[in-house]
């Protein structure tokens, strides 16, 4: 027995196409996808939302407190208000770090089964969260190494470059031109350098999940499999992270308006609306915004011929549709069995 596959081309795939596929999938398990965004999302969102007014009240409270200032001396309080801010950094990042892995081991690994149709249920999703929790720390661990190397070696080549034109005779002032010329160029060609990274490592999360590789073979899968799709992953990066600056400098503005930042006494229940708000649609962008690579990945895998025979394998029927529906002709793989 022979199987033939014909698989139909993709539409082109955009945006709003994601959107739309990320969307008909969380509302087709809305339950369950709410319950992992209670779970993990939402703190995290709560978390990103007050962490910078909370460094900045503590910092001050403690600046201002006139029991503190007679009882110590200036050193020991400067000492002391850095080392409850350094542990307060501390905190956050292994807060949210853990909080950020468990959301994607257990989203796409939801949205994955959801995009073959299966049942999804939170056990299976929390328990797949806590499985990928160590191979994706160790990959972004990896992810991050790299990204230090390279900031540490543009460090060295710009201290080299000042060191050189001095060595030539030519010394650079702080605030002459060449200075805040040379600093311009090496800031763009390093931020160009880190986006091109990003978006060829953008699926490194999703594979991590979906195929439990982890160090350095998720991020070579990554890079092959977004090769052609790089605009795509680009307007999901700018889409995503413009909305989620914009949500975190509203919030953090709003209660700094509100003397948040400066007087435990400002506090009252007038402004938790405002941070419900803002935890709640930072969420929702959180939660799309894996839904989206997870979608982006999938589709990757048909433009490289990879879905189509997982499809045939999945579902045992004639006639299997694809779920890249525009949402007027459905794209239907046919297997043949003869």
């Amino acid at each position: 027995m022979s199987t033939t596959f014909q698989p139909a081309s993709p539409p082109p795939l955009n945006l709003c196409t994601t959107l739309t596929e990320s969307k008909r999938i969380l509302n087709a398990h809305s339950r369950h996808f709410l319950a992992l965004s209670v779970l993990f999302l939402l703190p995290l969102s709560f978390s990103l939302t007050v962490y910078p007014t909370l460094q900045n009240l503590i910092a001050h409270s403690s600046r201002h407190n006139p029991r503190i200032l007679l009882s110590h001396s200036a050193a020991f309080h400067e000492t002391h208000v850095t080392s409850k801010l350094i542990l307060l950094a501390l905190l956050f990042t292994l807060f949210t770090l853990a909080l950020s892995l468990l959301a994607v081991g257990s989203i796409a690994y939801s949205v994955l089964h959801g995009f073959y149709g299966r049942p999804v249920k939170v056990a299976s999703a929390i328990k797949s969260a806590f499985l990928c929790f160590f191979p994706l720390l160790i990959t972004v661990l990896f992810v991050k190494l790299v990204v230090v190397g390279i900031l540490l070696a543009s460090g060295l080549v710009f201290f080299s470059t000042i060191k050189g034109f001095d060595f030539m005779g030519y010394p650079i002032q702080l605030s002459s031109p060449v200075f805040v010329g040379v600093s311009a160029i090496m800031l763009f060609v390093l931020v160009v350098g880190l986006v091109y990274l990003q978006l060829n490592w953008g699926l490194v999360g999703v594979i991590v999940v979906v195929e439990g590789s982890w160090g350095i073979e998720p991020l070579k899968r990554s890079s092959y499999l977004v090769k052609g799709m790089k605009r795509v992953s680009l307007v999901l990066l700018l889409f995503f992270g413009f909305f989620a600056g914009v949500l975190l400098w509203a919030a953090s503005e709003n209660l700094e308006a509100a003397g948040i930042g400066t007087n435990y006494e400002r506090l009252s229940w007038g402004l938790v609306p405002q941070i419900v708000v803002a935890s709640t649609l930072l969420t929702l962008l959180f939660l799309y915004n894996i839904a989206s690579y997870t979608i982006l990945y999938m589709y990757c895998k048909a433009v490289h011929g990879e879905l189509a025979l997982e499809i045939a394998e999945e579902f045992a029927r004639e006639y299997v549709s694809l779920p890249f529906d525009d949402g007027k002709v459905p794209h239907v793989v046919s297997v043949a069995y003869t």
